[in-house]
This record gives C-alpha cells, sequence and structure tokens, in this order.
C-alpha cells in the first residue's frame, strides 16, 4: 500500500478511536484529553500490538511513522501557540504573593525529590550517553510541572472560576507554567551540550535576549496588528496568515537558538495582546484542526513510543510506583503548606495541591521532547506516562472528595432573609401580610431549568403562579446551565466561560424584567453555570439546594419525539426531588385547571399543585376529573377528596368542581375536557399514558393529545409539603398515602 494512503488510513482511525474514547472518559468526569491520551496508547505496543500483533504492524509499518511524527510536530506547535493565547495576564491579577509562594514551593519541592529520585533511577534506567546533570534536569522538570490547560478545563467545569480557590490554583498554575518551560529550556540546553559548559549558557543567554525581543519588538508589531483588527472588524485570512507564519518563524527561531520548536510557538501566543475578541477569533479559527486533526496524531505518536510491556518484573513497578509516590507527594505537600503558610484554610489547601497535580497533556510533550534527545529512556518514558495519566485523572475525584459542590460558593445568591414584598396601598392589609410571612421562616422554593431564556418565558410564568402568594415567602431559582460540547476548546477557559455566564445572565434579567407585576422580581435569583452534563448537574443542584419541586420545560429529544425521554427523562428519574414537567401549547391564560385524577401519588402531586394555583389565583377555577375502576369504592375515595378540600378557605372551594368518571377508556373524556381549559395537570400515570413501561421507554399519549397546555408531574417524596403552609389548619396532612 502507498505509504501517503497508510498515513491517511492511520489518521482516520486515530481520529475515530481518540473520539469513542475521550467520550467514555467525558461520561466519567474526566477531561476529554485523558481519553484520547489512554486512545494514543491503545493503538501502541501497549495494547494493540499486544493483542493483534499483525494487524499492528499491518497498519503502523516502521515507515509511517516519521510521517506521523511531522504531523504530530505541527500540532504541538500550534497547540502551544493557543496556550500561550490563554495565558492572560488576568490570572496574575489575584492573590498574587501566595501564588508565587505557592507556585515556587510546588515546584521546589517536587523538583528537589526528583534530584534524590535521580540518584537512584540513573543508573537504573538511564540512557549511558546522557549526562546525569540533564537526566536530573529532566526528570526534575517533568515531576514539578503543572498542565496549565486541564487544570483550567477542570475549574471551569467544577464552576471554580469565581471563588478563591479557582483563582489562586489558576494564577498558581500561570507562574508555574512559566518557571516549568524556563526549567524545561535550561534542561534542553544542557542535554543538547552533555553538560552545564560555556555552549549551553549562549543557548540560554540567546533564549533570553529572544524573550526580550518578542515582549519588546514583538509586542509592538502585534499591537499594529491588532489596530488593523480593530479598524477591519473581523480577523482577514491575510491576517491570519501572518500571525500563523510568525507562528512557524518564531518556532523555527527556538530551535536554532538550541532550545525546541514548542517555546516560539508559547512565546508568540503569551506576548499576543489580549484582545477578547481578537483572541477568540484566533483560537476558533485554529483549534477545531489543531485539536480534532493534528492533537490525536501526537497522542498516537506517542502511544506508539509507550511500551507499557516494559514494566515486566515487580521491581519496575515498584520503581514506577516510587515515581508516582514522589511524583504526587512533591506538588500535594509543597502547594499545600505553601498554601497553609498563606493564610489558606486546610480544605482549601488540600484541593489546590490536588488540582497543582495535574499534569496531562503538558506532562506528556515534555516527555516526549526527553524521549528525543535521548535524556531519557523508553523505560523511563513509560513509567513518566503512567504517572501523568494517574495525576490527572485522579484530580476531579479528589478535589470533589476534598473540596464537595456543597461547599462552594457558585453562584453569588441573595440570602432568603433579603426577600421582601413591596408595600401595598391598603395598610391594614400589608401589615397582616407581613406578619403572616415572617411567621413562616422556610420559604417555598422552586427550581426552574431554563435552556433558552428567550423562548421560555411561560415556564418562568409558570413557576411564578405557583410559588407566589402573600401567605408565604418564595423563592424562584432560574437555573440555566451552559454546556460545553468540547471541554478542551476555547470556551471552556475560565475567561470565556465567565464571559458566557455573564450573557447568560443579562438575558435571565431581561426575560425577568418582562414579568408582571414589577415585584415578581423580587423573588426570582437566577443561578447561571457551566455544566459537562446538564441533567446530572441539574440532579445534583436540586440535592445541594433542596428545592420544593423542580419545574423543567419539555424539549423534543434529538432521537424521540418522546416528551419524558432525553435530558428530561434523566432528571425525572434521578433529581431527588418532586418534579413537574412542562408542555407549553401557547396562551398566557391562567384562570381554568383541569385534573385528572386516578389516585396515585403522582396524581395526588398534581391535584396538590393545582390547589396550590387555585389559593394563590383567586380568578382561577378546577375541574377535578375523578377517575373510578372496577376496585374502587366511590364514596371512600370521594370521602378523601372531599375532607381535603372542606380545609380549604370557603371562597377557594366555591372555585373547584369534582367530576367522577366510570368509563373504562377515559382518555377521549379527558381530552375533550382539556379542550376547555388553560392548564391540564396530570400525574406520571398509567391511566394518561404517560408511565414508565417495563422496555424502559416512556410514552406520552396525554401530552401528544393534550389540547391544553400539560403539566405533568412526578412525585418524589410523600412527605413535601407544598398546601401545608397555606392551609395551617391542614396540619401537613396533603393527601399523604401508602401506595404500592
Amino acid at each position: 500500500m502507498h505509504t501517503v494512503i497508510l498515513v491517511l488510513v492511520e489518521v482516520l482511525i486515530v481520529i475515530g478511536i481518540s473520539r469513542l474514547v475521550g467520550l467514555a472518559f467525558r461520561s466519567i468526569k474526566q477531561p476529554l484529553v485523558i481519553g484520547e491520551i489512554v486512545a494514543g496508547i491503545m493503538l501502541g505496543p501497549s495494547f494493540l500490538g499486544l493483542i493483534a500483533p499483525q494487524t499492528a504492524a499491518i497498519l503502523f509499518p516502521p515507515e509511517t511513522i516519521p510521517f506521523l511524527n511531522v504531523l504530530s510536530q505541527v500540532g504541538l506547535i500550534f497547540f502551544m501557540f493557543l496556550i500561550g493565547l490563554e495565558l492572560n495576564p488576568k490570572y496574575l491579577s489575584g492573590n498574587l504573593p501566595a501564588a508565587v509562594l505557592t507556585s515556587n514551593i510546588s515546584i521546589i519541592v517536587p523538583f528537589s525529590l526528583a534530584g534524590i529520585l535521580s540518584l537512584l533511577l540513573y543508573p537504573l534506567v538511564a540512557n549511558e550517553t546522557v549526562s546525569f546533570t540533564a537526566f536530573a534536569l529532566f526528570l526534575g522538570a517533568a515531576m514539578s510541572i503543572t498542565a496549565f490547560p486541564v487544570l483550567a478545563r477542570i475549574i471551569t467545569e467544577n464552576n471554580l472560576q469565581g471563588t478563591r480557590l479557582g483563582t489562586l490554583a489558576l494564577t498558581c498554575a500561570a507562574v508555574d507554567d512559566v518557571t516549568a518551560w524556563c526549567i524545561l529550556a535550561v534542561a534542553i540546553a544542557v542535554a543538547r551540550n552533555g553538560s552545564i559548559d560555556q555552549k549551553a549558557i549562549l543557548t540560554i543567554i540567546e533564549s533570553l535576549a529572544y524573550i526580550a525581543f518578542m515582549f519588546t519588538v514583538g509586542r509592538w508589531f502585534l499591537k499594529r496588528l491588532l489596530k488593523h483588527y480593530r479598524r477591519a472588524g473581523k480577523l482577514s485570512q491575510l491576517v491570519l496568515a501572518l500571525i500563523y507564519m510568525g507562528v512557524v518563524a518564531s518556532a523555527l527561531i527556538t530551535e536554532f537558538i538550541g532550545i525546541h520548536l514548542i517555546f516560539g510557538a508559547f512565546l508568540l501566543g503569551a506576548v499576543m495582546p489580549k484582545n477578547a475578541e481578537l483572541i477568540r477569533e484566533i483560537a476558533v479559527k485554529t483549534e477545531d484542526f489543531v485539536l480534532i486533526f493534528l492533537l490525536p496524531v501526537f497522542f498516537a505518536y506517542s502511544g506508539l513510543r509507550t511500551q507499557i510491556g516494559l514494566l515486566n518484573r515487580p521491581e519496575l513497578w515498584l520503581l514506577c510506583g516510587l515515581v508516582l509516590a514522589v511524583a504526587i507527594s512533591g506538588k500535594y505537600f509543597g502547594a499545600y503548606v505553601a498554601a497553609r503558610l498563606s493564610g489558606i484554610n486546610k480544605r482549601e489547601a488540600s484541593a489546590l495541591g490536588w488540582l497543582m497535580n495535574t499534569r496531562g497533556l503538558t506532562e506528556l510533550i515534555v516527555l516526549n521532547i526527553g524521549l528525543e534527545l535521548g535524556v531519557i529512556s523508553p523505560l523511563l518514558f513509560t513509567m513518566l506516562v503512567v504517572m501523568a495519566l494517574v495525576t490527572t485523572f485522579m484530580t476531579s475525584p479528589l478535589l470533589e472528595w476534598t473540596y464537595p459542590k456543597r461547599l462552594i460558593k457558585l453562584d453569588v445568591i441573595e440570602s432568603d432573609t433579603d426577600i421582601e414584598t413591596e408595600p401595598e396601598t391598603n395598610t391594614e392589609t400589608n401589615t397582616e401580610v407581613i406578619e403572616t410571612v415572617e411567621s413562616f421562616a422556610t420559604p417555598y422554593r422552586i427550581l426552574v431549568p431554563v435552556a433558552n431564556p428567550s423562548t421560555q418565558k411561560g415556564l418562568v410564568q409558570l413557576a411564578v403562579a405557583i410559588a407566589i402568594n402573600y401567605r408565604q415567602p418564595a423563592i424562584i431559582n432560574p437555573l440555566s446551565l451552559i454546556e460545553l460540547e468540547e471541554n478542551y476548546g476555547f470556551e471552556s477557559t475560565p475567561t470565556e466561560a465567565n464571559r458566557l455566564i455573564i450573557e447568560r445572565r443579562q438575558e435571565l434579567e431581561e426575560l425577568i424584567n418582562t414579568l408582571e407585576p414589577p415585584i415578581t422580581g423580587s423573588y426570582i435569583h437566577p443561578i447561571v453555570r457551566i455544566s459537562s452534563n446538564v441533567a446530572r448537574e441539574t440532579s445534583q443542584i436540586a440535592q445541594i439546594e433542596q428545592p420544593d419541586l423542580i419545574l423543567v420545560g419539555w424539549h423534543r429529544p434529538a432521537f424521540s419525539n418522546n416528551r419524558l425521554g432525553g435530558r428530561v427523562g434523566q432528571i425525572l428519574t434521578t433529581a431527588p426531588v418532586d418534579v413537574a414537567v412542562f408542555v407549553d401549547k401557547g396562551g398566557d391564560r391562567l384562570e381554568s385547571l383541569l385534573v385528572p385524577y386516578s389516585g396515585n401519588i403522582h396524581d395526588d402531586l398534581a391535584l396538590i399543585l393545582a390547589l396550590r394555583l387555585l389559593i394563590n389565583r383567586d380568578t382561577c377555577m378546577l375541574q377535578i376529573l375523578q377517575v373510578l375502576t372496577t376496585n374502587n369504592r366511590q364514596e371512600e375515595l370521594s370521602y378523601e377528596l372531599q375532607a381535603m378540600i372542606e380545609k380549604l378557605p370557603e371562597n377557594v372551594r366555591d372555585r373547584i368542581e369534582i367530576k367522577t368518571i366510570t368509563e373504562p377508556e377515559i382518555m377521549q373524556t379527558v381530552v375533550e375536557a382539556s379542550e376547555k381549559v388553560d392548564l391540564t395537570i396530570a400525574g406520571t400515570s398509567r391511566a394518561w399514558g404517560i408511565e414508565k413501561q417495563t422496555l424502559g421507554r416512556y410514552t406520552d399519549e396525554l401530552a401528544i393529545k393534550c389540547r391544553s397546555s400539560l403539566l405533568i408531574t412526578r412525585r418524589y417524596s410523600q412527605v413535601t409539603a407544598h398546601l401545608s403552609s397555606l392551609v395551617p389548619e391542614n396540619n401537613n396532612q396533603e393527601i399523604i398515602r401508602s401506595r404500592e
């Protein structure tokens, strides 16, 4: 087979496997890039070469490896340029003294431990041609580096970018990154010259001179480029071509100086003017091809050089464990002790220690350079790849364990005690309202997931109608989760994530300002966060916030017409509170309600929410279609309903009509009745065709046929009181029955 065709086939396989494994790792809350690194290792001798050596030899023959190397080097150059673009000076505007101390100690401690470890490893796993100085410097750089890009994404996905911990971690990682790259540059200069001789010192001096040149002349030229961009209002292909030429030229200069290609590309990105629009446009135009096409090739190339089979003796695995222990403990204790000395509390200091252990892709870049220069052997390369994977893989779970989300102040939400109502013109009534509201300490809370503020006004209006009255304080939390499709793209950087959060919050505020009456806004407190899994995050937030109800809008799943499928189905299944799904069929009126009632706990919730609406809205009417089967005795069921209704105020009872249905086929009757009302409220019940069936499929017969808007209710807890605070004489007896 022609070599070019074979390389293209290899690229095809690499991209496909990288995406699949990356998405699998993302589903277990791991960075996408870790899955892609594992995919690269799977294609090498550690997995494919082990289980199917002939297939591996056919797919990845030696003659194609140089082509993969060229593609991977081009990918690395532009990836390092993207890292430089992301290195915003804003990250250094936080608690800089604490960050510098923490960062330097978290480098000094693992670097020192690596120097000690080098005394043991050098005679055992080092190449004979490499000097001890170069070996120790490279091992120190590998042990002390923190992967800023991966750490930034972990901070974004955990919504830490606005917290003290997130800000400190970003600043530490930025300082750490710059320091570690300087150490690596020195290590490369020493490795290429054999020792710290006159030539190595000259290389270091030339590197410093080039850095100074880029921060003066280079920055001046790039500022002129920025002025041109502002005048044009867009990034033309000519300007982008000039920038790409600058990336390659800068990379070549640092290579000729004697350090490495990646430093020049990183340096150009770092000195680029941090104009938000320009950086965003460059990143968006560059990153897709680099991250989807070129970077997986680098992972595959690295995977082909990773040979887990070299660790074929217990003593080698012990050495690998020792390397891992030194890497983890050096970073963790270095960051922890420094943070404690800076006045950070134990929990945040511990979380910072785990965050600084993130190594990821940056570590892989360092290791490949070391292997190319012959400073580290294939055996040590494999050990350090294992260390990079383990330290990055463990970051998210250890962060969650050390600093769980329930302890993180992710949003600035006003205190419940700050909620007030505007005074009415009737002083006597207003005094009575205030006294009544103040007698209840716990407000009624509704969590409203809002995917698109411009189209879900009806959903928020319904939440307002259910929650707000003058007898009990209320809080409505519109929850807008911004889902990032790619957790390694520019949008997932903390700065860009903050921009998206601000934009979404403004959209929600515009929605809130359209609600009537204006006092409604004082009850509504938006929550906006970044999320990689909307359904899972909604359930977690519900567990933390403990709302009385989740009111979610229906959306059509991508591969189904089912109203209760997709994310809605996941929320219904996993949320630890009562849930209601709103199928909005238009219309702002909410004057007539219909509750088809068949007597299960989900229909109980439907009736309870309808009664709450009836109490809150003086002009609202309710019709209850009481469904009886041959197993029900009409007297018992009617007595139960009537007993609860009799406890309601008279002006509420007068607006309730109870109609009994004894027909075996009642769906058509309900559909006909829905034609005359504004909202139908029904529980997830087999009677209404909206129950989860044995094959795991949600049906939605009533949702399809219903002529009015529909609210589908699912009860989680029979002790959640939606009515008792409004009807004190009810004594918390809200149709709570034990049913199978």
